[in-house]
């Protein structure tokens, strides 16, 4: 009996045909994979000689995938994504608690409650480091669609992941009291503020994504929410603001929501996001575990305020909180 060696197509050989069309070409493959252009072609020669097909067809002067190549094209894309994936939890399960955690948060979330559950965390592990990747938007899930984080507090799920809901957070216009708009003395529509400078931050994706809220004549568009607060409490202008993350300014009276006749609010859903359930480090789901016990408990308490709130006003209304139980009739 003769024996048969059989022959596989290897990770390496995927990776080079997924880069020459990434790449756009075999001599453009080589420069990236620091290789020589033979090289390159004997691999993709290798795995049509495997396969027994052909990959690319000569069109004009150029080389595309035949309708077999692009189905190979996406199936090498997702093996050689599993086959990183295994290398990372590998890494991870062989190290114990990650060393980095990378964290991608909308600019959104509340700043001191995310630097709050971080401290938490550095107390349990000292030594891994986070690095903290404050988006807007769309920057959001470019960083988990390009591998970038661990995982992302974002307003929306891209396609391909599952997210857990964090938190709600609602949106008011804001202005400094003495801006203008305070000044009219009535409830205001979309046309008074279409008349007066809008401050928005930049979105910090390559792609923009955001709708416009407002067309304003008169717009700043600047890359950091301080910024965008500190304009707008200087009365340069309005924005939208969520109660969160201007919580002392509000109660403090230097920011004001301006009162709309209609849409004077809006909420947005906060989702809590792993790039990779399955390879996900102890070092990342704890972390997760605590943003999601203490955005919770305080979402509770913010709550347990706010019925608070609304039955000390019903009380006071009524005139039920000003008579004691042992008042002389």
């Amino acid at each position: 009996m003769t024996d048969v060696q059989l022959q596989y197509i290897t990770l390496e050989q995927w990776r080079t045909l997924i880069t020459v069309v990434d790449t756009g070409g075999y001599a453009q493959a080589a420069t990236v994979l620091h290789k020589s252009q033979s090289s390159v072609t004997y691999a993709v020669q290798k795995i049509e000689s495997l396969l027994g097909l052909k990959v690319f067809e000569i069109q004009g002067r150029k080389a595309v995938l035949t309708p077999t190549g692009q189905f190979l094209y996406r199936r090498a894309k997702a093996l050689l994504d599993e086959s990183s994936a295994l290398e990372r939890a590998a890494r991870r399960l062989s190290a114990g608690w990650e060393a980095e955690i990378r964290l991608a948060a909308e600019i959104i979330f509340p700043t001191w409650l995310l630097l709050d559950c971080m401290n938490r965390f550095g107390k349990e592990s000292p030594h891994t480091r986070i690095e903290l990747i404050e988006s807007v938007l769309g920057g959001t899930s470019e960083a988990l669609l390009s591998g970038q984080v661990d995982f992302a507090i974002a307003g929306q799920v891209p396609p391909g992941f599952l997210g857990s809901p964090l938190m709600r957070l609602r949106f008011l216009p804001i202005a400094s009291p003495d801006h203008p708009l305070h000044q009219l003395g009535r409830k205001l529509t979309i046309q008074d503020l279409r008349a007066h400078r809008h401050i928005v931050v930049r979105e910090s994706g390559t792609r923009q994504t955001r709708k416009t809220l407002v067309d304003a004549t008169q717009r700043w568009t600047v890359t950091d929410a301080a910024t965008s607060i500190e304009a707008v409490r200087s009365g340069y202008g309005f924005s939208w603001f969520s109660e969160e993350k201007i919580r002392n300014e509000l109660r403090s009276g230097v920011l004001k929501p301006l009162p709309m006749r209609e849409g004077g609010e809006m909420f947005v859903e906060l989702y809590l996001i792993l790039a990779d359930p399955d390879s996900a480090g102890p070092g990342v789901q704890r972390l997760a575990q605590i943003i999601r016990e203490s955005t919770a408990s305080e979402c509770a308490l913010r709550y347990e305020e706010a019925e608070e709130a609304e039955e000390a006003g019903a009380d006071e209304f009524t005139g039920n909180a000003a008579a004691p139980s042992d008042a002389a009739p």
